[in-house]
């Protein structure tokens, strides 16, 4: 079961529309009322899914430190890495395809490397949004600190739409059994 999603992006209105905030648009859309929470060096919000109480936390540290606001508040509530999914923009998917893992690697994500060195643990669950990956000489950070086209963005939308349909299975169910609804 998860008890806390996490959405990982940049704090700050200059960043509100980058492809590095992919995860923030995807909490968002629960349309929760955000709460600055200092112990938390995030914002975090409350809501029920499938009658179950889930934490939402963005946190306020900056992509490359993220795991400072995620590894306090899993401390505060008690949460264990299989019980927290954190949702990230993942280059190596074209925009409009997510996929749900669980553990692993960093894979080169700045957030994703702070949060396993911070929580001491890969075993989280991670949804994966992508953003696809820069064309020719331009540099990564560049790519994931622009925003995407409109049609990307229409995109990466539809796809959060499609992980809203499964959300409750997504809360409430073995994971495996979510990939495969959401994988097609």
């Amino acid at each position: 079961m998860i008890k806390l999603i996490v959405g990982l992006g940049n704090p700050g209105q200059q960043y509100d529309k980058t492809r590095h905030n992919a995860g923030f648009w995807f909490v968002e859309r629960f349309g929760s009322a955000w709460v600055t929470e200092k112990k938390f060096n995030g914002c975090v919000a409350n809501v029920e899914i499938a009658r179950q109480k889930v934490q939402l936390l963005k946190p306020l540290t900056f992509m490359n430190l993220s795991g400072q606001s995620v590894s306090a508040i899993m401390r505060y509530y008690q949460v264990s890495a299989a019980e927290c999914l954190v949702v990230h923009d993942e280059l190596d998917f074209e925009p409009g395809v997510v996929r749900l893992k669980q553990g692993g690697g960093h894979a080169g994500h700045n957030g994703l490397r702070s949060i396993i060195a911070s929580v001491g643990s890969n075993e989280f669950n991670r949804l994966r949004i992508g953003i696809g990956r820069p064309s020719g000489s331009q540099a990564v950070a560049d790519y994931v600190l622009a925003a995407p086209s409109r049609e990307d963005f229409g995109r990466i939308n539809a796809a959060i739409d499609h992980v809203f349909e499964h959300l409750e299975a997504l809360v409430t169910s073995d994971i495996q059994v979510v990939m495969q609804k959401l994988h097609v």
